[in-house]
């Protein structure tokens, strides 16, 4: 088993990946910037027998992000699992968006998952490959309203997946993206009216019952092991049929 790297681990979802990880055996890394869940998680997964640490980590400083991966070879001899996971998701209409919420979602959501993706995939090289797993999301696809700077990050994940498993290949790393629906998660209180919005969710999904973290986890999990091992380049949805691919 290897060590793996999941960034937003304190939130519901990234809490999920990181305990599926952790119960297959992997060594978790976990990071957030938020350091109460990130304590949570920490000590969730050593209840459940996970071999873990917790790194404090915000995707808008570079130098933290470095820092991050030169513990990890330190402690750990490198990654061998990166699950870009965290996000920045403000809802603001888009005329009214200011530069700097554009500037710190695109911090976030995009420069962090490739300073996060160079640094991991760099470590992968020198000891064989490896995996890394973008989180993208269903909004991509058809675009939610005052959320354009996020949407437009979470195509970029997608397109930036693609064009790593073309270059990264070569070294046996395999890169791939989720892309999650509507999961029942903190995010959805970003909604003028969340009890309106959990109805349109199940009426628009082909399985009408809300996705859970675990599920989520499980599809990751899929695509950092052995039986994806000649899987790459390619995002999974996960959205209950609300979007069919």
């Amino acid at each position: 088993m290897t060590t793996a790297v999941v960034t937003g681990a304190g939130g519901s979802l990234g809490r999920a990946i990181a305990t599926r990880l952790g119960a297959e055996g992997h060594t978790v890394v976990a990071t957030d910037v938020a350091a109460g869940p990130l304590a949570d998680t920490l000590a969730a997964l050593r209840a459940a027998g996970v071999r873990a640490t917790a790194h404090p980590l915000d995707l808008r400083d570079p130098d933290g992000i470095a820092a991050l991966y030169a513990a990890v070879a330190e402690e750990h001899g490198g990654t061998g699992i990166l699950v870009n996971n965290a996000a920045a998701y403000p809802a603001t209409p888009f005329l009214d968006v200011p530069l700097a919420e554009y500037d710190t979602v695109h911090a976030v959501n995009q420069r962090g998952y490739w300073l996060n993706a160079q640094h991991a995939a760099r470590q992968m090289k020198a000891s064989g490959g490896g995996a890394i797993v973008n989180i993208a999301s269903i909004t991509m696809h058809g675009g939610w309203s005052e959320l354009a700077a996020y949407v437009a990050t979470k195509g970029a994940a997608a397109s930036l997946t693609r064009a790593l498993a073309r270059e990264l290949g070569p070294y046996e790393i395999r890169v791939n993206a989720v892309s999650p629906g509507a999961f029942p998660t903190a995010a959805e209180e970003i909604h003028a009216d969340p009890e309106a919005y959990r109805a349109h969710v199940l009426e628009q999904q082909s399985l009408k019952r809300r996705g859970t973290p675990a599920e989520l986890a499980a599809a990751v999990a899929f695509l950092c092991g052995d039986d994806a091992s000649f899987v790459t380049g390619q995002t999974l949805e996960v959205n209950g049929g609300w979007v069919m691919a």
